[in-house]
């Protein structure tokens, strides 16, 4: 794909991928909203449905808008570093806001009943997702957004945040499915596997969530598809090399 002088050009693949991501995302919010208007009676904070704040909340942060933030670099390749950082930043703090929320809204519904609270696999990966989540925003804003930090410590952190946040999305897929599955037997019990429609409807949420995670972390993967360093990006980076190998610019 052509690009004006002096920006990186699109690879011609790589819109396509990053529509179709967006549309499995917004898919994914509209049948989880379906499945809880539908079959689970709606929404509500101050009445039994206060519980079905919880999916949809966790759907909405942890699942979409985080991997719409991961996507930010990929998309927004030829903006100023520290805008994209900011959005990027921006996202992750509306998903942590929306996910709380969510979070909130169980532990007061578990109360209110007089039900246990984190005894099952799902709320422990849960747990271990928010508590992951919130240290890689607070270090990632302390490493590359706070101005105190240094290049070179931007420098070797970058590998370990850019893994832990693949990670800790593809953990947030996961333990979306293990609610999934949770709420379908207690809900459905033996009539799950009657092909009940509310089940049928939540196994297809399932293959959506699955298909939106593999689409993100494809296009995160892709090397051809990384972010073009921008000019004082690359004197940054060649400053660095010369400080830490000894290297000069114009051996290169």
């Amino acid at each position: 794909m052509e690009s004006p002088a002096g920006r990186a050009p699109t690879p011609g693949a790589l819109p396509y991928y990053v529509a179709f991501s967006q549309l499995l995302g917004l898919t994914v919010v509209a049948v989880t909203g379906a499945w809880l208007g539908v079959y689970r009676g709606g929404i509500a904070w101050e009445s039994a449905l206060q519980f079905n704040v919880h999916p949809l909340c966790m759907i909405i942060g942890l699942v979409f808008l985080q991997g719409d933030a991961l996507l930010v670099y990929r998309v927004f390749r030829n903006e100023a570093k520290r805008t994209t950082k900011v959005l990027h930043g921006v996202l992750h703090v509306f998903a942590f806001v929306i996910a709380l929320v969510g979070l909130v809204a169980v532990f007061d519904y578990h109360r209110k009943k007089g039900s246990a609270d984190l005894y099952s696999l799902h709320s422990w990966c849960g747990i271990l997702v928010f508590v992951l989540f919130l240290a890689q925003w607070l270090v990632g804003f302390s490493f590359f957004l706070f101005p105190g930090a240094s290049f070179s410590l931007r420098s070797r952190y970058r590998p370990q945040h850019v893994f832990f946040g693949a990670a800790i999305f593809l953990l947030s897929v996961g333990t979306a499915l293990l609610g999934l599955k949770e709420a379908l037997l207690f809900q459905l019990g033996t009539k799950y596997s009657a092909f009940e429609p509310e089940g049928v409807l939540a196994n297809v949420l399932g293959l959506l969530l699955v298909a939106f995670c593999a689409v993100v972390l494809y296009i995160l993967t892709r090397a051809d598809w990384k972010r073009p360093l921008q000019a004082e990006e690359q004197a940054l980076s060649m400053d660095f090399k010369t400080l830490t190998e000894g290297d000069s610019p114009s051996s290169q």
